[in-house]
C-alpha cells in the first residue's frame, strides 16, 4: 500500500494526504495484524464515561402495585355486598311462608260516611264492631252467606260496593252499604281483585286488627270474629 512523499503530496496510488503529526502509517494487508490495535482500542472505549452504553430499565414496579391493590379492593367490596352474612344471634335463620295473608293495618279506621239502601249517609263507626266486606269486584254471595253465619252476637256483617248503589242484601243479617267516593279501598291501597272480596275486621274502639285480602272460609277468621265480640 502507498505511504505519503517527502513532500506532503498524496501517493501516486490515490490515498488521500494524512497530516504530518501521525507519522509514517503503513497499512498492512493482513486485516489480523492489528488485533492488538483493536484490543486497546475497545479498552480505551470502555474506559470513557461518554461510549458506556447501560440497558435502560423501564421502572414498572410502582404502577403495577398500584393497579393490584385497586384489583383487590374492588373484588373486597364487591364480596361484601354480595356474600351471604351470617346470622349474629346464633339462631336458625327463619324464611317467611308464602301466604296470601296481606299484613294487618295500623291505625283507626277511617271516619267515613256511607250510603245506605235509601241513599242516607251511614257513618262506618256507628256499626262496630263490625266486618266490613268490599264486595264491587264479587258479589261472592256463598262467602259472604258464610261470614254472616259465623259472626258471633253484636258483630255487624256489612258489605260495601264502590259506588252510590248500596246493593242488594246477599245474605240473611247482612247490611248492604255504597261507598261513593271509594274511600275504603283508598286508604287501604288495596285495589280490587277480580272474582274476589276482601273483609275488615274492626273491633268496638274502631281499630283495624285485620284485613283479609281474600275472603275464604270461616276457619281463616272465625277466631277474630270471636274477639271482636269480646
Amino acid at each position: 500500500m502507498g505511504v505519503p512523499d517527502a513532500d506532503g503530496q498524496g501517493p501516486p496510488d490515490g490515498l488521500p494526504g494524512l497530516p504530518p503529526e501521525w507519522g509514517r502509517v503503513v497499512v498492512p494487508d493482513d486485516a489480523s495484524a492489528l488485533a492488538d490495535e483493536a484490543r486497546q482500542v475497545r479498552r480505551e472505549l470502555r474506559r470513557d464515561p461518554r461510549h458506556t452504553h447501560r440497558p435502560v430499565r423501564v421502572r414498572l414496579g410502582l404502577p403495577v402495585l398500584v393497579l393490584l391493590v385497586s384489583m383487590l379492593v374492588t373484588l373486597a367490596g364487591l364480596a361484601a355486598v354480595t356474600w351471604p352474612r351470617p346470622n349474629r344471634s346464633g339462631a336458625p335463620t327463619v324464611l317467611p311462608r308464602a301466604t296470601t295473608a296481606a299484613p294487618s293495618a295500623v291505625g283507626p279506621l277511617p271516619a267515613l260516611d256511607l250510603v245506605g239502601a235509601d241513599d242516607t249517609p251511614v257513618p262506618l263507626r256507628s256499626l262496630l264492631p263490625a266486618m266490613i266486606i268490599l264486595v264491587d269486584a264479587c258479589a261472592c254471595a256463598d262467602e259472604v252467606g258464610t261470614a254472616a253465619a259465623t259472626a258471633p252476637a253484636g258483630v255487624t256483617v256489612v258489605t260495601v260496593t264502590e259506588g252510590r248503589s248500596a246493593g242488594p242484601a246477599t245474605a240473611t243479617g247482612v247490611r248492604p252499604l255504597g261507598d261513593p267516593a271509594g274511600g275504603l279501598r283508598s286508604y287501604l291501597h288495596l285495589a280490587a281483585r277480580p272474582g274476589t272480596a276482601a273483609a275488615l275486621l274492626v273491633d268496638r274502639q274502631g281499630t283495624l286488627v285485620r284485613l283479609v285480602p281474600e275472603l275464604g272460609p270461616a276457619a281463616d277468621y272465625r277466631d277474630d270474629l270471636a274477639r271482636l265480640a269480646g
